[in-house]
């Protein structure tokens, strides 16, 4: 296939104009299309197309209602990036200490602890030898201060489980979570403390909240998304607020589902939090915005979580 003509700003909107585009202020489109990319933007008006193959987009569709979506996705992700934060410091935190205080401050090398299973890519190294790699790079990537003073006063000893989590990815504390022995009592209490009965429903949270923060952090779209990684939905005995009924499956598949779970997990280890309120408030300031494209549909207000 022959490469593309890359267009100018004019030109894009041009062809834009051209597939049923309406603009009320073409110089405002202009300056947008300056700083953030037609494709990062198509995202957004994809769905307004009436005809996927020839690209014409439906009546009435205003390039001001793209960008509408493109900053109330912006400030979503804004806020479920605070809610993420709180869940990975606690999960870290809690990691950390009841794993310690039961194994000693190495536990996370001791593979007695670990389930043996290989490595799905290399069946010669274990999971748990590929995650004890992983945290070693970023060990040694790291320039926290706490970090640069243990290669000082210890060169080549192992880094107690207190300062080498503290800087662990959240990818990694949420495979070093899943992989520990089911069996292990600290399992079992780390998901109490996080809201949850049993180890298998943290895992799943945390593999679709990772998933999440991964799109957050390189600025990508959650608009229309479908997700990838798609948490448990039916929790044992649950301890709060959850749902009341079951999800039709658009509604997994769309971000609804994995920020009902971050907002459940906020409820019990920042019980002030104010995440669910700035959701509220920011679906209130854009009230003629299609939020079912996030899954937020089938009468969802009323479910006990979200009342």
């Amino acid at each position: 296939m022959a490469n593309k003509t890359p267009y100018s700003i004019a030109d894009q909107i041009a062809l834009l104009k051209q597939r049923g585009m309406l603009f009320n202020d073409e110089q405002s489109a202009y300056h947008f299309l300056e700083n953030i990319s037609y494709y990062r933007l198509k995202g957004y008006w994809w769905d307004m197309q009436e005809d996927v193959s020839s690209h014409a987009l439906k009546p009435n569709t205003y390039f001001e209602d793209v960008i509408e979506r493109y900053n109330f996705d912006r400030k979503l992700r804004l806020i479920l990036f605070d809610a993420i934060e709180r869940i990975e410091i606690a999960l870290r935190t809690k990691m950390i200490y009841h794993m310690s205080i039961a194994y000693g401050s190495l536990w996370y090398l001791d593979n007695k602890l670990f389930e043996n299973t290989p490595l799905p890519s290399d069946p010669t190294v274990t999971i748990h030898q590929n995650i004890v790699s992983e945290l070693k790079k970023e060990f040694n990537r790291s320039q926290e201060i706490f970090i640069k003073d243990q290669k000082r006063r210890y060169p080549n000893q192992d880094s107690d489980s207190w300062k080498i989590l503290e800087i662990a990815s959240m990818g990694t504390l949420s495979k070093l979570y899943k992989n520990l022995k089911h069996q292990l009592p600290e399992k079992a209490t780390i998901a109490k403390e996080m809201g949850l009965n049993l180890h298998s429903e943290l895992s799943s949270w945390l593999e679709s909240i990772t998933y999440v923060r991964n799109i957050i952090a390189h600025h990508s779209r959650l608009w229309s998304r479908n997700l990838v990684k798609i948490p448990i939905e039916t929790l044992n005995n649950p301890k709060a607020d959850w749902l009341n009924s079951s999800l039709l499956p658009v509604q997994c598949k769309k971000p609804f589902l994995i920020i009902t779970s971050m907002i459940y997990l906020c409820n019990k280890v920042t019980p002030t939090h104010q995440i669910k309120i700035k959701i509220l408030d920011l679906f209130a300031s854009n009230p003629n915005l299609p939020i079912y494209k996030l899954g937020f549909l089938n009468n969802w207000q009323k479910q006990p979580i979200w009342k």
